[in-house]
């Protein structure tokens, strides 16, 4: 068990006349990623399937819905009577074209074109959490966007429910380092994923304040980043396989933090 000599101060939000820029994934040379699948132009999103798209529509995200033509089961009516009762347009598309705008997700007969995505403002999210102990989630590099959206689930707490994004506040930030110098100035330690890690990720104490940091498929955290991390955990690996995908190893480092509280 990694000893905890830990001395900084307990979270408390800091007043500033700055806004900062709120922290999410970033590529490496700092150019911002959008969440979500891009359709048809570059501030619109498609999401695909029944789950997804209701609970979109519920936090009223949808800008048009695309419906399978033919028969439709109760659920898919209910869906496009919810759609046209927040006026929102509903367009009844061959399956084939479903498939196609889908890119292989299964659609289950339905898709949703969404408004443009607005990031919440970390200062914000922050001060929500002012004298708790929030846990953070910074995507280093993060290029796959099945991976971000399977760890917005996870850290929404919702297992593999769908459409997490319409309630998990989800921050951008251009630049890592001071993001993180920021934080760590509030009170939060910062631990990152690191196949090289110190200590296993259970054994390490991963209360209080948290930014858990997850580095690009195939890369892992940059140095850079490795360098502001306060220690590194890893995740044993017994089997023939060198590494986990990036999304399951989120999982496991948010759901070991959580019983952490869960026992304080």
């Amino acid at each position: 068990m990694k000893t905890d000599k830990r001395e900084r101060p307990s979270f408390k939000q800091k007043q500033s006349g700055q806004r900062r820029q709120p922290l999410s994934s970033s590529t490496r040379d700092g150019r911002k990623k959008r969440p979500l699948k891009q359709e048809g132009s570059s501030d619109s999103f498609l999401i695909c399937g029944r789950n997804s798209v209701s609970e979109f529509l519920k936090s009223r995200g949808v800008r048009r819905v695309f419906l399978k033509e033919g028969k439709k089961d109760d659920r898919l009516l209910s869906l496009a009577a919810l759609a046209e009762k927040q006026g929102v347009p509903v367009e009844e598309v061959k399956e084939e074209k479903l498939d196609d705008m889908s890119g292989g997700v299964v659609h289950q007969g339905i898709a949703a074109m969404l408004k443009p995505y607005e990031y919440a403002d970390l200062d914000r999210v922050l001060a929500d959490w002012e004298g708790k102990s929030p846990i953070l989630i910074l995507l280093d590099g993060l290029e796959d966007v099945r991976n971000l959206g399977a760890i917005v689930r996870t850290a929404e707490c919702a297992g593999a429910a769908a459409g997490a994004f319409a309630y998990l506040p989800v921050c951008q930030t251009g630049n890592i380092r001071q993001t993180l110098e920021m934080l760590k100035e509030k009170g939060f330690w910062v631990v990152g994923a690191d196949m090289d890690g110190e200590s296993l990720y259970y054994d390490a104490n991963l209360k209080g304040p948290l930014v858990i940091v997850m580095g690009a498929e195939g890369k892992g955290v940059s140095p850079l980043t490795r360098k502001m991390c306060d220690f590194c955990v890893r995740i044993p690996m017994k089997g023939k396989v060198s590494s986990l995908n990036v999304s399951v190893a989120a999982a496991l480092l948010i759901y070991e933090a959580a019983k952490q509280r869960d026992k304080s």
